[in-house]
């Protein structure tokens, strides 16, 4: 699938959403080489991200996170990351600023592939753990109003794009899907 969805993309085709769930699942199965996910990615920016193309990822990403159950209301502060601006972190600021005005904060992210620094390099300079598994995450967001949720341990099978996307080292359709993809499925 990935070398039809490549030619599509590049000639200017938008994928379907049951054909870029597959691509996604391919990726998540290590199915696809370094050079083809680049293509891809690249191609897909060029071309630009229908809604078709990022539901599908997204499904197929969710699919198969690690999930975390909460019963409460949660919001999510997972910025897109590579803002070209070179700005400090804001999405971890303001997850703990909200944290601390009484929102129970999901925060969702990962460290740096686009950008300076990522949630988890500024949180891990903090202190912080954040290599929390499910169970702890949820006891940190039922006792303290705050849990994060290191995308590695919770998209595992994302390990076949960091590098490539690292290596890109620019905005691409993962930027978008992170915010999308929240373990605790965060409303807002």
């Amino acid at each position: 699938m990935i070398r039809e969805a490549i030619a599509a993309v590049v000639s200017g085709h938008s994928l379907t959403m049951e054909e870029a769930a597959s691509v996604m699942e391919e990726i998540m199965e290590g199915e696809v080489t370094p050079a083809q996910l680049g293509a891809f990615v690249t191609a897909l920016r060029l071309k630009g991200e229908t809604v078709d193309e990022i539901v599908g990822l997204v499904r197929t990403m969710r699919a198969k996170a690690v999930p975390v159950t909460i019963a409460e209301s949660l919001v999510d502060t997972c910025g897109t990351g590579g803002d070209g601006s070179h700005t400090f972190n804001i999405s971890t600021a303001a997850a703990l600023v909200a944290a601390g005005a009484g929102l129970k904060v999901a925060k969702h992210g990962n460290r740096a592939m686009s950008s300076q620094c990522g949630s988890a390099d500024v949180l891990e300079a903090l202190g912080v753990r954040i290599d929390l598994n499910a169970e702890q995450v949820q006891r940190c967001l039922q006792e303290v109003g705050m849990g994060f949720m290191f995308a590695p341990m919770f998209h595992p099978a994302m390990k076949y794009a960091a590098a490539p996307r690292r290596e890109i080292g620019i905005r691409t359709v993962f930027n978008i899907l992170g915010p999308l993809t929240n373990p605790a499925d965060a409303k807002a």
